[in-house]
């Protein structure tokens, strides 16, 4: 009697692609701090994913031929490279906050002509900064976030302000800006606009 194709081995079993050792070994020190793990335990860890003594050292030769590793006295590293990827994931997963307030971030697209490309880019890219769409080409968040201000992650035409969200009106000190300038009416109409739905309390 056999087993039909594609079908889990036991009850409760995911019919899952197996990992490869380079993914295995990979998310294992990136999810280690600090980011480096004797042979010995790495052998232990990747048993648990069917991964064989022998395929994880080719595996890990390769990886530190790639760049992926670095070899030390004990054991592997992740490169340095890999390590602003830990940090990004480590943002992504632990953001961190302070008091809110009431001051939201705002990115507004002030260009138009793009091709689907560039525009796919740009939302993956406003979205890792966890911002969010509230309208076309506007982009915000509260701005509640420990963070140094993010690296421009375009080119050219979108602008980012900080402010209150309150209807337009002079206020020293406390309009949108953006470079010392500001906010156009556009970013004070959309900071007024989200007064009327205010988040009592954000989260990351």
């Amino acid at each position: 009697m056999t087993m039909p194709m594609n079908v889990p081995a036991r009850p409760g079993a995911l019919d899952l692609r197996p990992l490869s050792a380079r993914s295995v070994v990979l998310s294992l020190l990136l999810g280690t701090h600090p980011p480096e793990l004797p042979v010995r335990e790495l052998v232990r860890l990747v048993e648990g994913f069917d991964v064989g003594g022998s395929t994880l050292r080719a595996a890990l030769s390769r990886m530190v031929s790639a760049g992926d590793l670095r070899r030390t006295d004990t054991g592997y590293r992740l490169s340095d490279r890999l390590l602003e990827r830990q940090r990004r994931q480590d943002d992504a997963v632990h953001p961190r906050t302070r008091a809110w307030d009431g001051d939201w971030e705002m990115v507004v697209i002030t260009a138009t002509g793009r091709g689907p490309a560039e525009r796919a880019d740009l939302r993956a890219r406003l979205t890792a900064l966890r911002l969010a769409e509230l309208r076309e080409g506007v982009w915000l968040r509260p701005a509640n976030l420990a963070r140094a201000r993010p690296r421009r992650p375009w080119t050219g035409w979108p602008q980012r302000y900080t402010g209150p969200p309150r209807p337009a009106g002079p206020r020293p000190g406390r309009e949108p800006v953006a470079a010392g300038r500001r906010g156009p009416p556009r970013a004070r109409r959309c900071l007024a606009h989200i007064r009327r739905r205010p988040l009592a309390r954000p989260t990351a």
